[in-house]
């Protein structure tokens, strides 16, 4: 299949891109022609993906970034400045979930979920913003999720608390940005038919949750990808502070 014509010269960063949703949006980016930039806590991990996309190395790479130290993105952009130029793209998308009961949940366990979801996206439109709005130009796409909106506990009440910080803060930094040409803009999935989930959740309870969705299925990754692939496009300069939702029905506004 050939690749969608698209200016190869600009330069996306995926958060958590090694696996899952954010190894989707990766490889989206990709397809339209993107160099992308795949960021995991496990350098060795995002080095391999980005290797699946590009065995030569020529438009992705694949770098450490724990998104709970801003100094990291600091690092990471000036890397990416000195190999490709320019970023044009950030995706937010690196998460943490645990499933624990709401009233046994340690402060421990609540740091480390909302740390990385929460804190690591404020860094990273913190870091990425500024460089953003020095430019003159730049898209942040944030992953949100449906927990944080309708207070879904399915995967623990600090991660859906964490996931409404992220739709928060998305509003919060496009106000902030939007007039030095910078858009800010966040999806919000519900449960995605991804290895994770069915790992993570038994047959049975899966059968019940597909059941319960409008739509009767789980969510396909690749359509938020190209949600986010769209959110990105140079043209989408109009759309910002905008949470756009892809959770088959189960919450409706």
């Amino acid at each position: 299949m050939s690749r969608p014509e698209e200016d190869t010269r600009r330069v996306a960063l995926v958060t958590g891109a090694a696996r899952g949703l954010g190894a989707h949006i990766a490889a989206r980016l990709y397809d339209h022609g993107y160099r992308v930039a795949l960021t995991d806590l496990d350098q060795q991990a995002a080095a391999e993906a980005a290797a699946r996309l590009d065995p030569e190395g020529h438009r992705t790479v694949g770098l450490a970034l724990d998104v709970r130290d801003k100094s990291a993105f600091d690092t990471v952009l000036d890397r990416l400045v000195q190999r490709w130029g320019a970023v044009h793209v950030l995706v937010n998308n690196a998460g943490r979930s645990k499933v624990e009961a709401l009233m046994e949940i340690s402060p421990d366990s609540f740091d480390a979920v909302v740390s990385t979801n929460l804190n690591g996206t404020f860094f990273g439109c913190q870091v990425f913003g500024s460089y953003f709005a020095e430019r003159g130009d730049g898209r942040i796409v944030n992953i949100a999720s449906l927990a944080g909106q309708n207070g879904g506990t399915a995967t623990g009440a600090h991660y859906a608390a964490a996931k409404g910080g992220v739709a928060t803060l998305t509003k919060v930094f496009a106000r902030e940005l939007g007039p030095r040409g910078v858009t800010v803009n966040a999806i919000s999935p519900g449960p995605q038919d991804l290895p994770v989930v069915r790992e993570m959740v038994a047959a049975e309870q899966l059968a019940r949750i597909e059941s319960s969705i409008p739509v009767r299925r789980l969510g396909r990754p690749d359509f938020v990808a190209d949600m986010a692939v769209l959110l990105a496009a140079e043209h989408a300069d109009a759309v910002t502070g905008a949470c756009w939702d892809a959770n088959g029905g189960l919450y409706m506004r």
